[in-house]
């Protein structure tokens, strides 16, 4: 649950080399509008490619079990407005985050 929670604060504040950290080397983002094969690619759209960098992530609920951790909140845009809703399943390899799965709403 605590890589899920820093995931998000690595965004939030834009510390993109903390993010790689906790990611696989093969890590896989499968959003609604693509998916972001390796983590090279995925902290370089973090970092350049994202449409509004001045987000924030409202966590609502944490929900652990074996297989992974899933994520329920809601992505706030920075003069304080809810931009949607979003579940984030998480799924981990050796200790590293493997793949995020987002769902919105």
């Amino acid at each position: 649950m605590n890589a899920a929670r820093e995931y998000y604060r690595t965004i939030d504040s834009h510390a993109y080399d903390d993010l790689a950290e906790l990611l696989a080397p093969d890590f896989t983002h499968y959003r609604p509008d693509r998916t972001i094969e390796g983590r090279a690619a995925f902290v370089e759209f973090m970092r350049e490619g994202r449409p509004m960098k001045d987000t924030s992530h409202e966590i609502r609920a944490v929900y652990e079990a074996d297989e992974g951790v899933a994520v329920r909140g809601r992505l706030i845009d920075s003069e304080g407005g809810a931009l949607f809703d979003f579940i984030d399943v998480f799924e981990f390899a050796s200790g590293a985050i493997g793949a995020v799965y987002t769902y919105t709403r």
